[in-house]
């Protein structure tokens, strides 16, 4: 992994809680993922947004590995939701899917995410628009790549924490 390119003062700059990646592989994105893992704690929403085939769930794979669940980390997009405990003393993962779910909060209000969420890091596939009412702190982690027939593995990956959790986060540890 390589840190971004300078910034484009053309657009708006990145907040002291962000980062911009460059990942080269699906390798790489999953160690993204454990690296991500470590600053996570019980509590935390991750937000994962990208193209089909961007990397999220090879990215939650990573965090899976990282907080040391227990079960394959696979997508949940007919399940909507699957849990992962913990296999030691460290938080459970909740993976959410939302991509056939249209609604917002109200339509995800089944999978009581708020319930789950004081003790479990929850990461959301496709939660924009759906999950921030949860919580005012949630990093979002954003995948980039190439679209049309192509066999380019480059991502590039911003990752911004909002919130109170995240303002004092060096997110540049995810770069290393």
């Amino acid at each position: 992994m390589e840190a971004a390119a300078p910034h484009n003062p053309a657009e708006p700059a990145p907040t002291a809680n962000s980062v911009g990646l460059t990942v080269t592989s699906p390798e790489q994105m999953r160690e993204l993922g454990r690296r991500l893992a470590k600053l996570l704690r019980a509590g935390d929403l991750v937000l994962l947004s990208g193209e089909l085939g961007a990397g999220k769930t090879t990215l939650t794979r990573g965090l899976g590995e990282g907080l040391g669940v227990r079960g394959a980390v696979t997508s949940p997009t007919f399940v909507i939701a699957r849990v992962h405990p913990s296999l030691g003393d460290g938080p459970p993962l909740v993976h959410v899917d939302a991509y056939r779910l249209s609604g917002g909060l109200d339509e995800m209000e089944d999978l009581d995410l708020d319930v789950s969420l004081p003790e479990s890091v929850i990461v959301v596939e496709w939660g924009e628009g759906k999950v921030e009412e949860l919580t005012e702190d949630r990093l979002q982690a954003v995948i980039h790549r190439a679209v049309g027939d192509t066999t380019d593995e480059v991502r590039r990956v911003t990752v911004t924490g909002l919130g109170e959790r995240w303002a004092a986060t060096d997110l540049t540890v995810l770069s290393a």
